[in-house]
């Protein structure tokens, strides 16, 4: 997944129907779990809702409707779905009106047989049908038991971006669904095959965002650079396009696929650098060429490497990040090592390492020689510690450096001036002292401490 994975965001949000049955309307509330995509869409719920009269609960015992934003790219996914829905067992005998329900991952993947195990909840709908909730509440609100998650292959990717407050930095969806079926990964069982948005409607998106006063955006998609517009365009394209035909102040992207990444569009990138920001984060998976052959990934180690060294080549200053899988199916110990050793030779400021664990319907799964958890543990902590050494080694170099800030959040402190919070051009949050007129603007910071994702620093005289 990427560097913005999240176990659980227990997003509070709220909305409220005004015309139709007399039962919609009310406080919401949506416990958001698992990647970018969720947060995405529990966004896009949420504004639905709002159509409908509902409005934010901040917590489960306010809400007349709860929603559980599922993940299944981590294990037992059900069982975290049954325990949360658990838990609000007694809200609903308080409440009998309480109406709860079940989206993302685990309801494509489970679909009726979740209502059938949980008669507690109310409702199920998948990934392709967020755009049906309004009438899905309606009918859930009348006593029915809904389950919408049938995939809708066919239908053209055309939907708007949708975010009630987008603040300085947002996402943006350009292609749902993955046709690459690593051996690991559930991603098209739960997110079906991949389709991409048009371009002119991602530009129209973008451009909107910036009027609302966004000034930089994170492209998203399972596999974004195999983007492919129905006008030809690819993800180079769209890039360029995103650069230079809208008022955009920084790009961002997650998450690609090594397989797809070219030179082409590494060029593209170093054109425009004065909007596309220094950061790639690029998953390896495994540091061993047998592994990645049955991950089913479509490269080989030394491919990785290379391709990683031309990208820091071509774009001088850039900064990978990376996510790992170890305790794969069959991996021996040499093969654990070659993960290991690659970490010497491609610079990854920060990683994000999982242990493996079996996901329904996946190949994997089903593979022989599964390792055991106290392995597969004892593996994962060994690459952290080496990793530690490494990236805070890595970090000593912004000590000193002025970087390129863009400010998202000020919070009141004790300090007079209190403390900003933003993103480096590298990804990095950055923590300073200054007022809230920074927010939205990009200012100059000089690093005086610097940790692996997290730098302190002073505001550059004269801004």
């Amino acid at each position: 997944m990427s560097p913005i994975d999240q176990e659980n965001s227990s997003s509070t949000f709220s909305g409220s129907h005004g015309e139709g049955t007399k039962a919609l309307g009310g406080k919401v509330y949506i416990s958001t779990y698992g990647c970018q995509m969720n947060v995405n869409d529990s966004e896009r719920m949420m504004t639905l809702l709002e159509m409908m009269n509902y409005s934010p609960a901040l917590s489960p015992d306010q809400a007349d409707l709860i929603i559980v934003n599922s993940c299944s790219i981590r294990e037992k996914p059900v069982h975290k779905v049954h325990s949360e829905v658990g838990r609000y067992r007694v809200l609903k005998k308080k409440n009998p009106h309480l109406k709860i329900g079940v989206s993302g991952c685990v309801a494509q993947q489970e679909k009726s047989k979740l209502m059938k195990d949980v008669p507690l909840i109310d409702f199920v709908f998948g990934t392709d049908a967020i755009d049906e909730l309004p009438e899905i509440i309606s009918q859930a609100t009348q006593g029915e038991k809904v389950v919408r998650a049938k995939f809708e292959h066919q239908r053209p990717y055309h939907i708007e971006t949708m975010v009630r407050n987008p603040g300085v930095s947002t996402f943006v969806n350009i292609t749902k669904g993955c046709d690459n079926f690593c051996t690991f990964c559930v991603v098209p069982f739960t997110r079906g095959r991949e389709r991409s948005r048009p371009m002119v409607q991602i530009l129209d998106d973008i451009n909107r965002l910036v009027d609302r006063g966004v000034k930089e955006v994170t492209l998203v998609g399972q596999n974004v650079n195999s983007y492919t517009s129905d006008c030809g365009a690819g993800f180079g394209d769209l890039m360029k396009s995103v650069a230079q035909k809208t008022g955009i102040e920084r790009i961002r992207f997650t998450t690609p696929h090594p397989k797809d990444f070219n030179k082409e569009l590494m060029e593209i990138m170093q054109e425009n650098r004065d909007k596309v920001m220094d950061y790639i984060h690029l998953p390896l998976q495994s540091g061993n060429s047998e592994v990645l052959e049955r991950m089913n990934r479509g490269y080989t180690r030394e491919q990785y490497i290379e391709l990683a060294h031309m990208i820091l080549k071509t774009m001088p200053g850039s900064v990978l990040s990376t996510d790992i899988i170890v305790g794969f199916p069959g991996e021996t110990r040499e093969q654990f090592e070659d993960t290991l050793s690659l970490l010497d030779e491609v610079p990854f400021e920060s990683i994000y390492a999982f242990a493996y664990s079996p996901r329904p319907f996946t190949k994997a799964a089903r593979f022989e020689e599964q390792l055991t958890d106290s392995e597969k543990n004892l593996r994962l902590r060994e690459l952290f510690e080496k990793h530690n050494t490494l990236s805070f080694a890595m970090a000593k170099k912004y000590v000193g450096q002025s970087l390129k800030v863009l400010v998202e959040e000020y919070h009141d402190g004790e300090q007079k001036a209190g403390r900003c919070f933003g993103r480096s051009t590298q990804n990095k949050s950055v923590h300073f002292d200054g007022g809230p007129e920074l927010v939205g603007k990009t200012v100059d910071v000089i690093i005086d401490q610097a940790f692996p994702s997290t730098l302190y620093g002073t505001l550059r005289e004269g801004i």
